[in-house]
């Protein structure tokens, strides 16, 4: 179980820029929306989108980061490192811990996950990554649920179906919270995330330091996240795509 948090946990807040469609999860029905706020949730998406680095952020090639992580569950602290390298389609996704290391590599055609049996929904589908799909077709945005406490944000759903509820910094336009919930079976997976500090590198601002709650049913993990290098549209070897036979 320990192993499932560290990772879904970690995938789930990658911030990787382009996946491949997974097929088991999906994005439960959602809530009310609320009216009546200033601005109109399209422009409050783009303007966040602006804040965090517009074009530059639209167009972004590759990305490769490198952190620490923190992760506590039922009690029980596991530090460790965590890695992401994305070029176009392909990715891969590492953490590694002193008990531990989990993989998750896509080379363009196929999947392979030192975790088995359990689907995730795209790196795209959800928080921080849908602001690269800004205005694109089929990604719809709305105002917040009318359960949301907090107005200054807007919902943003995938052509799957899939949403981020993202909550914003009055001062910096930037994100300073989101929340997303999705399906895998007949559990219902609930995060929210709280974003300290970002780290701005080529105009693209990008999460630096950020804390995450994972939910499934009664069962709660938490982890602090700490990105400490981030390298944009840098080459990428094939290689580090490569999946072993």
């Amino acid at each position: 179980m320990k192993s499932f948090f560290v990772f879904a946990i970690a995938l789930f807040v990658s911030t990787s820029i382009q996946a491949q469609p997974a097929g088991g999860a999906k994005q439960p029905a959602a809530d009310k929306a609320a009216v009546g706020t200033s601005r109109s949730p399209e422009d409050l998406a783009k303007a966040t989108l602006a804040a965090h680095g517009g074009d530059k952020l639209k167009k972004l090639q590759t990305f490769l980061v490198k952190g620490s992580v923190n992760v506590s569950f039922q009690g029980q602290a596991l530090p460790g490192a965590f890695s992401t390298a994305v070029s176009g389609e392909k990715y891969y996704f590492e953490i590694v811990t002193a008990v531990q290391q989990l993989k998750q590599v896509y080379d363009g055609r196929e999947t392979s996950s030192s975790l088995q049996g359990f689907s995730l929904p795209p790196v795209t589908s959800l928080g921080f990554p849908l602001l690269t799909k800004v205005g694109d077709s089929g990604y719809v945005v709305t105002a917040l649920p009318d359960n949301a406490k907090k107005r200054n944000g807007f919902r943003m759903t995938t052509p799957e179906g899939f949403y981020t509820d993202f909550v914003l910094n009055e001062k910096t336009g930037q994100i300073k919270s989101y929340e997303a919930k999705w399906m895998t079976g007949n559990q219902t997976i609930a995060t929210s995330v709280e974003i300290d500090e970002f780290m701005t590198v080529d105009g693209i601002a990008v999460p630096k330091k950020y804390a995450q709650r994972f939910d499934l049913g009664p069962l709660t993990a938490y982890a602090s996240f700490n990105v400490k290098d981030i390298k944009i549209n840098s080459t990428i070897e094939e290689s580090a795509f490569a999946i072993g036979k």
